[in-house]
């Protein structure tokens, strides 16, 4: 699979090339800047883009930005974005215009060549990945009335594999249990929550994270 990766820093940027070339993919162009990115990704047509969310010039959201463009102009190139903060924020917009085949997570995970190398392979069957340090932050806050406390803990569990991006039968082999039983706990939730039931992976990945950030 060929990748395009743009990170400002190059020791950083060298790192992710090197786990990524020893695990067999085909790095086809690197970038330090949202305009190379872009050129890069016009240029090569990667299978992914691998994309820091804050690069030059201002270093706030272009990682965030070039996603939104790379997605709009090449729906078959997956896009996974990574960050050093928590930003539930970020990754909604991110999930906002195109919500499947994109990922985003902490850059510390990237070193974790099995955990990036999954993220990747998700993104390649057109889910959705978002970091579990996210979702966990969002499932823990503190709300006046909260529904998630009617939840059972395994419908806590499943909810929260669902805003990581994981499909039904994702869920359901981590689980050990039939998708029938996902497909079951999903019902519950959605009925707990008051949210409709969306048929996509990405959708509910989408209403999920929305529900949690309110």
């Amino acid at each position: 699979m060929r990748v395009v990766v743009a990170e400002d820093v190059m020791l950083t940027r060298e790192g992710i090339v090197r786990l990524l070339t020893d695990a067999g993919y085909e790095i086809v162009g690197q970038a330090d800047d949202l305009d190379g990115l872009l050129r890069q990704v016009r240029l090569t047509k990667p299978d992914f883009v691998i994309v820091d969310i804050r690069m030059p010039p201002t270093h706030t959201d272009e990682g965030l930005v070039a996603a939104q463009q790379i997605r709009a102009e090449n729906p078959n190139v997956g896009v996974l974005v990574l960050s050093q903060y928590i930003e539930s924020n970020y990754a909604m917009r991110l999930l906002d215009e195109h919500p499947e085949r994109v990922g985003y997570l902490l850059k510390e995970r990237v070193f974790d060549v099995a955990l990036l190398d999954d993220a990747l392979r998700r993104i390649r069957d057109g889910e959705t990945v978002i970091d579990p340090t996210i979702v966990s932050s969002l499932v823990g806050r503190r709300r006046r009335k909260d529904p998630l406390a009617e939840l059972t803990p395994r419908e806590s569990e499943v909810l929260s594999l669902i805003a990581e991006g994981h499909s039904n039968r994702g869920i359901a082999s981590r689980l050990y249990v039939t998708e029938r039983t996902v497909e079951a706990h999903i019902t519950q939730i959605f009925l707990k929550l008051g949210l409709r039931e969306e048929p996509e992976s990405h959708l509910r990945v989408r209403a999920v994270l929305a529900y949690l950030q309110s």
